[in-house]
């Protein structure tokens, strides 16, 4: 037992322990997945391969009005919240990060409550708000990407005000030295340089919102807004198919495929970044 002892010795208990997390992790997630390939209907009895509960047949989830309905509202939603909540946390980002006036403390601190508020109680008080005040829009589709751009407006702030910290004001100005205007040196040296940011804060509002289940929960108007989340908190615990292991199943790949390609197209940008840089701003000098 002296290699337990050993402090020098290379670290042995945390793999293990992280082994075993990771295993207990991905296990459930790997059953739930091979029993939506099952040929029959038991989701605990294995009856052979087969993909009918993905389409083709009655009760796969492309047949199935619910279910395919419910996969169509997510997605929706999810790229409603990507198209507002990015643009606009990107504009606060810059906003906050050279705001240094009085009460720019306390807005910086108002952005980040609601990664510090339960979701719970925010879905509590948008559904109040929705019911009280702007009930002239009622609940639906209009009141849950709402909800969920609330809530995503911060990721995108963090992560982009991340990458603003890092980058610094020196490019900036190095551009408005050469005399570039305002508009072009957001245009062309800001937005470029926090293109992997954008990217990445992309990526995580898409599979929040894909994710999310109170806020959407508490904001549906009815089966037509049912989301994929929701009708699976609705409908596990009965005796359903293994189409809902396939609807499950469907969502995790969009998710895990989008979060690789927002990675991917990351990496590239990140990239080709710092070699874009010096080639801007020798774009600006020559044109003027």
């Amino acid at each position: 037992m002296n290699w337990l002892r050993n402090p020098w010795g290379r670290p042995r208990f945390l793999p293990i322990v992280t082994g075993l997390y990771i295993f207990w992790s991905i296990v459930p997630v790997v059953v739930a997945v091979l029993f939506a390939f099952n040929d029959g209907r038991s989701r605990t009895t294995w009856q052979g391969f087969s993909t009918r509960w993905f389409y083709g047949t009655p009760g796969s989830v492309r047949e199935d009005p619910a279910l395919f309905s419910a996969l169509e509202h997510t997605l929706l939603l999810a790229v409603l919240c990507v198209a507002v909540a990015v643009p606009l946390g990107v504009a606060l980002a810059l906003g906050l990060q050279r705001w240094r006036g009085h009460g720019s403390g306390a807005v910086n601190g108002l952005m980040l409550l609601p990664l510090v508020t339960p979701e719970l109680v925010m879905g509590v008080a948008l559904l109040l708000l929705f019911l009280q005040i702007f009930n002239g829009w009622g609940l639906g589709t209009t009141a849950q990407a709402i909800g969920q751009v609330t809530f995503a407006v911060s990721y995108v702030v963090v992560i982009v005000r991340g990458r603003l910290v890092t980058l610094g004001r020196d490019l900036e100005e190095a551009a408005a030295d050469l005399g570039a205007p305002a508009v072009s040196r957001l245009a062309r040296v800001v937005i470029p340089l926090l293109a992997p940011a954008i990217i990445a804060s992309a990526g995580v509002v898409f599979a929040l919102s894909i994710d999310d289940f109170v806020i959407t929960q508490y904001l549906a108007a009815g089966a037509d807004t049912n989301t994929v989340s929701m009708l699976l908190y609705a409908t596990a615990r009965g005796a359903p198919t293994p189409a809902l292991n396939a609807l499950a199943t469907i969502t995790l790949v969009i998710t895990l495929a989008t979060v690789a390609l927002a990675y991917l197209v990351y990496r590239r940008f990140a990239g080709a970044g710092q070699a874009s840089e010096a080639a801007t701003l020798g774009e600006i000098a020559i044109e003027r």
